[in-house]
């Protein structure tokens, strides 16, 4: 579990509730009509953009934000480069054996042992790097659009509001009231957009990119073993997909 997750969002909600909490009475913050336009409202705007299937799997993808953690690089790495020793020095069909906790690699690994041609391998793992980040973006573009929406729902419950006010105006103790109702629903579209929907995007976003990095060095491991590489230079190799503070330095490879 990304637990970064679950403290930054029961923190975000928490600070809200107890603000509201300080201030008085709970219950006048809870308006059903309100809430119905901004969550409703938001939900089915949202739909309309996108498959029901694209929409229904777009919250598992949010999961991920949640319970699903990449790799380390560094781990990668070393992982690779202990299976490149062994192809090099018994073959291929010796990384039959080898347990993988990487399931890309794995996979991978397997081409190779299979006797796919490199190209081919190549060809797959890339496809499957392609299509893993295509589902990402659907879920990520789902959650953008959601913190986009959910603020301009809110407006619109507010002018609903506020237009339902200003129709009778003939009792002034009920204009504060009123007022207060139709300020809540711009409050929800605030919070569902900048303490759900944005915060959720961004991690998923980066979470993409860390594993499309990981991916594409798997890739390049692949083929490294394949073509023979020579496990240090290899090595050498993955590491430019790390940033330059968390590479190897020479004394630690000497």
């Amino acid at each position: 579990m990304d637990i970064a997750t679950l403290i930054g969002m029961l923190g975000g909600f928490g600070i809200i509730v107890g603000a509201i909490a300080t201030g008085g009475d709970v219950m006048i913050f809870l308006n059903v009509p309100s809430l119905l336009i901004v969550i409703g409202g938001s939900t089915f705007v949202v739909l309309m953009q996108v498959t029901m299937k694209d929409f229904i799997g777009s919250f598992g993808i949010a999961l991920k934000a949640f319970f699903y953690q990449t790799s380390d690089s560094l781990q990668v790495i070393e992982e690779a480069v202990l299976l490149a020793d062994i192809a090099r020095k018994n073959g291929l069909l010796a990384l039959e054996s080898q347990e993988i906790s990487n399931a890309f690699l794995h996979k991978g690994i397997g081409l190779c042992v299979d006797g796919h041609d490199p190209i081919l391998v190549k060809k797959m793992l890339t496809q499957e790097i392609d299509q893993t980040i295509q589902r990402h973006k659907v879920g990520i573009v789902l959650f953008k659009n959601m913190a986009i929406v959910a603020p301009a729902m809110g407006m619109i419950g507010t002018l609903i509001g506020l237009v339902q006010m200003l129709a009778n105006m003939s009792d002034p103790a009920s204009i504060g009231p009123a007022m207060a109702v139709a300020l809540l629903t711009t409050l929800y579209g605030s919070i569902i957009a900048n303490v759900f929907a944005s915060p959720i995007a961004i991690k998923l976003e980066r979470s993409s990119q860390m594993e499309e990095i990981n991916r594409k060095l798997i890739t390049e491991t692949i083929s490294g073993i394949q073509e023979g590489m020579n496990p240090r230079v290899l090595e050498q190799l993955l590491a430019t997909y790390l940033p330059a503070s968390k590479r190897p330095s020479e004394d630690n490879e000497e």
